[in-house]
């Protein structure tokens, strides 16, 4: 035996002491431990860590997942798909929500365009005709009424306290289809959007933008918020590649008693494309407010485009009364200030600039 080996005579290499043989059932009873901890928590638990997520991830998308199929179940059967045509025979298509059980439904103006009629495919599959009672072009609304009652209307919310990173759910009901339902996140609110039609330049006032996606046929269906509330009517522009919806608030509403009472709204038209913007420091201690209204473009041939007033202006008043949103200009330009002396006061290059426009009737 060599000096440095320590083993008794008597023990065969396979032998352990005893302090080796503690070791080994201390080892044991931990990997016994850790396979009873692995079968407590189940094959899910297991599956999560070995597609690198964990629980909590899990718990998020099952939540995501209920909002989404909840408010699709609420709001699909009080969406309907309609086809307008209009006199000279041609057809267009679109989603309409229903807006009282009376048989009042709501879709946009441009899924109507000038037609007087259409038909209304509902989620059970009964049919209605529907005649246009009204529409407001500069809005992207307009109100039918089918021939029948209709299923209680869902909430209607207004989107003063919507914040940008609110989950939104598009519902639609395009023709051919069961229902068409996408979902996303607000990212965008207060925007004011110039779109080329076949009649020319149509402003779409004060839209909320979002990045759930819009599928043919989903123009005039509902966006709606997390609670299956009625939030925005979609209005699907193609070439901007974003969900637009014109929002449900005070002025929609006037918009729509409107069209309920007298089958159209007579609004005044500046031919202001605007932003959201907020004021330099000194200027929203100055005024109170944080921000105004940034002019992103002004129409050619409209009243706003022989005032004074230039891209890149902030429009800080009108009349006197502090604006900070697209709702709130909306809001002077009704039937009242058609062919009406307007006092806009401007920031530009840090000094305020004041300028008239007399808004013309915008035509239907």
């Amino acid at each position: 035996m060599e000096p440095n080996d320590q083993r008794p005579v008597d023990q065969e290499p396979g032998d352990q002491e005893p302090g080796d043989q503690g070791r080994d059932d201390r080892e044991r009873d931990d990997r016994e431990g850790d396979d009873r901890r692995s079968a407590d928590q189940g094959p899910g638990a297991r599956g999560a860590a070995d597609d690198g997520t964990d629980g909590t991830d899990g718990e998020a998308l099952d939540a995501y997942s209920r909002v989404v199929t909840t408010v699709a179940e609420h709001l699909l059967p009080r969406v309907a798909a309609v086809r307008i045509r209009d006199t000279r025979g041609r057809e267009s298509e679109g989603s309409a929500v229903v807006l009282t059980a009376e048989g009042h439904l709501l879709t946009n103006a441009h899924v109507v365009g000038r037609a007087p009629a259409g038909e209304a495919l509902f989620a059970d599959g009964s049919t209605s005709p529907v005649e246009v009672v009204g529409r407001d072009r500069l809005a992207d609304l307009a109100l039918l009424r089918a021939e029948r009652e209709l299923l209680a209307p869902p909430t209607y919310r207004d989107v003063d306290d919507l914040r940008i990173g609110s989950l939104v759910v598009a519902v639609g009901n395009p023709l051919g289809l069961t229902g068409s339902v996408t979902a996303g996140v607000v990212s965008g609110l207060g925007r004011s959007l110039p779109v080329q039609t076949r009649s020319g330049m149509r402003l779409i006032e004060d839209v909320i933008q979002t990045d759930a996606s819009l599928n043919p046929g989903n123009s005039g269906g509902a966006l709606a918020d997390s609670a299956g509330r009625v939030i925005g009517i979609n209005t699907a522009v193609a070439g901007l590649g974003v969900g637009l919806a014109v929002p449900v608030n005070a002025t929609t509403r006037r918009i729509i008693a409107a069209l309920m009472h007298d089958g159209r709204v007579r609004r005044a038209y500046l031919g202001l494309v605007t932003s959201p913007a907020v004021l330099p420091p000194r200027w929203a201690e100055r005024t109170g407010r944080r921000t105004a209204l940034r002019v992103m473009e002004v129409v050619p041939g409209s009243p706003s485009a022989s005032s004074g007033i230039l891209p890149y202006d902030l429009v800080l008043a009108v009349q006197g009364r502090q604006l900070g949103d697209a709702q709130s200009l909306q809001r002077l330009l009704f039937e009242d200030a058609i062919g009406r002396r307007l006092e806009i006061t401007v920031l530009r290059n840090g000094a305020l600039v004041d300028t008239v426009v007399v808004p013309a009737e915008l035509a239907d």
